[in-house]
């Protein structure tokens, strides 16, 4: 593993992070990036902060060494999603105090996403220490906007040139330190029914939209089901799920109106613009007269899908496998991620990989095995080593 000075600063690096409030509402990542800006021009690095005009408080860092090809980068991102009331409630200790208990650090974002920020950090600086070795470009990205969809985020940043054409791309999330090749996608859509309003005394006279949308409810639920019949090897299955249902104002009045908010998981390959006509579809094939029925608000988030066969993808897997003593095999990754955004600046195979558990991130008590993120601090400066330094 590493010497144990590159540990202590490993673990001082992420209790920094954690020590600067980033949370997304609100997405003011200023004071986070600004940190991040200082220790890496310090390190020696070229740095450029962005943010769109739209949101300049949502601020990334681009930070950059060497020059040629292979062009290798580690992307994380720096905003965490926020702590509402209940969570606060919750936390047994400062959740910005990064407190170090049993062999973890606690705090929100400890896992999502600093870790894997804190060990690409240490992982360009020990690179930079030796930038006259150097044969290649690394290039450390500290994103802003992932929480809320990343479109102001990374999507910005590659639909406005800030990236280069690259040969890698890790993209810090959390993986248990095993390497995933494919996560899911999204379309979100509203399905409305419209009928007529009338005092509930006698609701035969109008027409309810409720009882209208209860048909495209099951309808929907049908569909969920014959979803399972498309399997992906990684990550399974596509989905359906009703999440959200308003209608109706009072008990004595027939509803006029109903509308319900649908979330269909794709898994890669799927076509959204497909997606969308499947689910046009089922309300369509609803008899919901003499009410009305409609869907849309589409809102897609893309899938992302890639492969481990060049000589880079087989370099890193060698080294999980090594360092985890495992036969290393591509893994699904059931959240998404800001890979969906960097297909375009990837001219070889992209990976997500990091420490730790979604199922800590977002909640109360966050945290990350300091074990976990000395080992991908480790993987990360090994492949470094074998493909970017010369000896």
């Amino acid at each position: 593993m590493l010497p144990g000075d590159c540990m202590s600063a490993l673990v001082e690096r992420l209790q920094a992070l954690i020590r600067i409030p980033s949370p997304n509402p609100a997405g003011d990542t200023r004071a986070i990036a600004a940190y991040i800006a200082g220790v890496m021009e310090a390190a020696g690095c070229r740095v450029t902060t962005a943010a769109p005009d739209v949101k300049p408080e949502a601020v990334s860092v681009i930070a950059e060494i060497g020059q040629g090809a292979p062009v290798i980068m580690l992307h994380a991102h720096i905003d965490t999603v926020p702590i509402d009331a209940n969570e606060a409630l919750h936390w047994t200790s400062d959740p910005y105090a990064a407190e170090i208990r049993d062999g973890k650090i606690y705090g929100k974002g400890s896992v999502d996403d600093k870790a894997p920020l804190a060990a690409m950090m240490e992982t360009v600086i020990a690179a930079a220490s030796q930038a006259d070795q150097l044969q290649g470009t690394l290039i450390l990205v500290a994103a802003a906007e992932e929480e809320v969809g990343g479109r102001l985020g990374t999507r910005w940043l590659a639909d406005n040139g800030y990236f280069p054409q690259c040969d890698f791309i890790v993209v810090g999330e959390q993986t248990h330190n095993h390497v995933a090749t494919a996560h899911k996608g999204v379309v979100r859509a509203t399905i409305r029914t419209t009928g007529r309003s009338v005092h509930a005394t006698n609701p035969d006279r109008g027409v309810n939209a409720i009882t209208a949308m209860a048909k495209i409810v099951l309808a929907v639920d049908a569909y969920h089901r014959d979803l399972a019949q498309r399997v992906h090897p990684l990550v399974g299955v596509p989905t359906c799920n009703v999440g959200v249902i308003h209608g109706g104002s009072t008990a004595n009045a027939v509803p006029d109106s109903c509308a319900i908010y649908l979330d269909r998981r794709m898994i890669p390959g799927e076509d959204p613009a497909e997606v969308q006509r499947e689910l046009e579809a089922v309300v369509a094939s609803v008899d919901v007269s003499p009410a009305q029925s409609s869907v849309g608000d589409f809102l897609v988030s893309d899938w992302f899908s890639s492969e481990v066969k060049t000589p880079l993808s087989q370099t890193f897997m060698r080294i999980v496998g090594e360092t985890l003593n495992i036969s290393p095999a591509p893994i699904g990754y059931l959240p998404g991620s800001d890979a969906k955004h960097l297909k375009t600046a990837v001219r070889g195979e992209m990976i997500i990989f990091g420490p730790g558990s979604y199922e800590v991130a977002h909640a109360y008590d966050e945290y990350t095995e300091i074990s976990e993120l000395e080992a991908t601090a480790h993987i990360l400066r090994r492949f470094i080593d074998q493909t970017l330094l010369t000896r």
